[in-house]
């Protein structure tokens, strides 16, 4: 079940993180998007505060029609892309994965434009979740 939040949708899936991780690339691509960078938060963390966290990478995934769309119509709308989503291990079994809410993201700028945008890529995050999650 998907978890709307503040500013973000969530579910928690009963797969081990890697198993997670795995379903979530393969979803995104699914729904057209691409992962344009990848970031091990738990390495990071690791590497620059000598600090052990439990897994966790975030994914900036991009479905370059759309950021296209999003672009054309407010080019300083790059500063709210990409797409970010989280994947983390909860225990060993089971991990959560969070997706940016484009809707709440895009919807501050107050354009009809960029809110169909915003609708199109919430309806594929919620699919991508939902696959996930299955």
């Amino acid at each position: 079940m998907i978890r709307p939040g503040l500013y973000n949708l969530a579910v928690d899936v009963r797969v081990p993180y890697e198993q997670a991780r795995e379903r979530v690339v393969s979803a995104l691509k699914e729904q057209g998007f691409g992962i344009l960078c990848e970031i091990d938060v738990a390495a990071t963390l690791k590497q620059k505060l000598g600090v052990d966290f439990r897994k966790y990478v975030i994914l900036g995934a991009c479905n370059p029609p759309l950021a296209h769309r999003a672009l054309m119509a407010e080019t300083e709308i790059g500063v709210l892309l990409p797409c970010n989503v989280a994947v983390y291990e909860r225990d060993a079994a089971s991990s959560t994965v969070v997706a940016i809410d484009p809707e709440i993201q895009l919807g501050k700028v107050g354009r009809s434009d960029l809110a169909e945008v915003a609708r199109e890529v919430r309806t594929r995050l919620v699919k991508m979740l939902q696959a996930a999650s299955a």
